[in-house]
């Protein structure tokens, strides 16, 4: 694959690009990170998402930023459960950018997100028809949830251990009233982060799940042919 970094100057925050080998066009992955920032979990997932066919491009929310500034925004936006939170118009910029690349595919886009960046996600689908599918994990959902009949098809992974467990149930229910394609799942004794294998929490079993329904979904929806490597 190809990797690199994308600097402030291409993009507001830079961020990090990986790239199946080929010219494509394949399907593109915006990654959002959660609260730890742009490391090197991230990294890895955006590279996982290159070695399976997809351009994957991690955004970086609080480069050149005060970390602590962003996140009492970030949290002020959740609280109030806004679908315009600060934050979003950096994500569909990331897509833009994204999209303009030679080898990449603009209408088979998705994004996949972690506790705060699940939250995003959620939120940032709901007002960008641009998405075609979402991968929220651990995140909290937009105020009123009545706004999720904006989505897109969604596969969504939350451990029961942990308060988003609510989030996820009420999201499941809306999106099957809706009848928007979906996969919501609950981990059992799983915790917080247990998709972070380098966190306490890291849940290899349930982990390992997620992904592979993350794969199996992003293909019935962004029509790509990928192997859910571990």
């Amino acid at each position: 694959m190809q990797t690199r970094d994308v600097t402030i100057h291409e993009l507001n925050g830079g961020g990090y690009l990986a790239l199946p080998e080929g010219p494509g066009p394949y399907p593109g992955v915006i990654v959002i990170h959660e609260a730890t920032g742009l490391d090197d979990h991230i990294r890895r997932i955006t590279d996982r998402f290159a070695g399976a066919g997809y351009a994957a491009l991690a955004v970086d929310l609080f480069a050149g930023r005060n970390r602590a500034v962003c996140m009492a925004r970030y949290m002020a936006g959740m609280l109030i459960g806004s679908v315009n939170r600060y934050g979003v118009d950096d994500l569909k910029s990331a897509l833009t950018f994204l999209a303009k690349l030679p080898e990449v595919d603009a209408q088979r886009m998705g994004a996949i997100g972690f506790c705060m960046g699940g939250g995003f996600a959620i939120a940032w689908a709901c007002t960008d028809s641009r998405l075609k599918a979402i991968a929220p994990f651990y995140g909290v959902n937009p105020r009123p949830l009545e706004v999720a009949k904006r989505l897109c098809p969604v596969v969504g992974s939350y451990p029961e251990k942990d308060f988003t467990a609510r989030a996820g149930r009420a999201l499941d229910q809306v999106l099957t009233r809706e009848s928007i394609a979906h996969d919501i799942k609950i981990y059992p004794n799983a915790r917080h982060s247990f998709f972070n294998d380098a966190g306490r929490a890291y849940d290899k079993a349930a982990a390992d799940d997620a992904w592979t329904r993350v794969m199996t979904f992003f293909s019935g929806q962004l029509d790509v042919k990928v192997a859910a490597k571990k």
